[in-house]
């Protein structure tokens, strides 16, 4: 909606002195705001940004800290008739135009200092800045803004993003950026910042994994094929288990029969008989356990302790977990007694 063309006394002195204050103190307050942090002492909030301004009145805002590594700002301010300001942070993010208030030949620029200028930024728009690039703002005849920043700890960001997140993209820049979908993500973001009673953390958390997702146009990790060993090699560990199946053979041990390191025997193995090499040890022991329980002149302890295990509980969980029933019950439905 265009609002009616208002004079240069749209923010009187004294009031646009109170608002600059205001701000002040409002950001002073935020940057030294401590999270507190489970398990730990509290967390220094991050966003370190160096900013001077002139010509905005904070009339409301909202802070929200997503998990140690981002950290979401939600700002509504009136603009005098000129207005800008320096901004310059330590740390990358995301600048979010959600609204804007302002007459027809309003003018707002953006400008990378020793770079670019951005001429039309008046715009519903997302900017990425990289940390330590310095950028100045100039807004002329714009009465009002709602934006949302993104601050971004980039030390941490790559356990959320995962494997995908290749770190060096943090440091390009990226304005007057226009996705329908981005943008949407973003409405729903400001919404639940702006909300009386918001939903739990895990629907922002939500919305702000899927717009660094779409920010950055991580794709999912393509699945490889995992190498299988060769017949003659599972038959060779396989013989050696049933050759040895009264004690637990380390992983280290079946792999250096094929010369193998153990994390590439262990994935093979698995590829290649569906089981891992620890729980084809273990069905292979229970096999030839249930041979001795159908004879019921051998007692259980005496099983378990031919068996390798430590002792008659620990043979006990581990013969249900793969059978489902107490040796004891096996013997029973199988043929033997107590």
């Amino acid at each position: 909606m265009e609002a009616k063309p208002i004079g240069r006394s749209r923010i009187p002195g004294k009031r646009l002195e109170a608002c600059l204050l205001k701000m002040i103190i409002a950001f002073k307050f935020f940057q030294a705001l401590q999270f507190p942090n489970v398990g730990g002492p509290p967390v220094q909030h991050f966003p370190r940004m160096e900013i001077e301004i002139e010509g905005f009145c904070v009339t409301g805002s909202r802070h929200h800290r997503f998990g140690g590594d981002l950290v979401a700002d939600l700002w509504d301010v009136d603009c005098s008739e000129e207005a800008g300001g320096y901004y310059v942070s330590r740390d990358p993010r995301l600048f979010v135009l959600l609204e804007t208030r302002a007459r027809p030949e309003a003018v707002f620029t953006m400008s990378e200092i020793g770079g670019r200028t951005l001429p039309d930024c008046g715009v519903r728009a997302m900017h990425f800045i990289p940390a330590g690039m310095e950028m100045r703002t100039r807004l002329t005849a714009m009465q009002g803004l709602r934006h949302l920043d993104l601050h971004f700890d980039a030390g941490t960001l790559a356990r959320r993003l995962g494997n995908r997140f290749d770190p060096a993209v943090l440091n390009e820049p990226r304005f007057m950026l226009n996705d329908d979908r981005l943008n949407q993500i973003a409405a729903l973001l400001a919404a639940e910042l702006s909300a009386d009673n918001p939903l739990h953390d895990l629907y922002g958390d939500g919305l702000v994994n899927a717009l660094l997702v779409g920010l950055l146009g991580l794709r999912p990790d393509e699945a490889r094929p995992r190498s299988k060993l060769a017949d003659w090699q599972v038959r060779q560990v396989t013989g050696y288990i049933a050759d040895h199946a009264a004690k637990r053979i380390p992983l280290e041990e079946l792999a250096a029969l094929l010369g193998l390191s153990a994390s590439y025997f262990s994935h093979a193995f698995k590829a290649s008989t569906g089981l891992s090499p620890q729980q084809w040890q273990m069905n292979h022991r229970i096999d030839r356990i249930k041979d001795e329980l159908k004879n019921p002149a051998i007692p259980i302890t005496a099983i378990a302790a031919q068996a390798g295990f430590a002792d008659t509980a620990h043979f006990s969980r581990s013969f249900r977990r793969i059978t489902g029933m107490t040796p004891s019950g096996w013997r029973t439905v199988n043929g033997g007694s107590d």
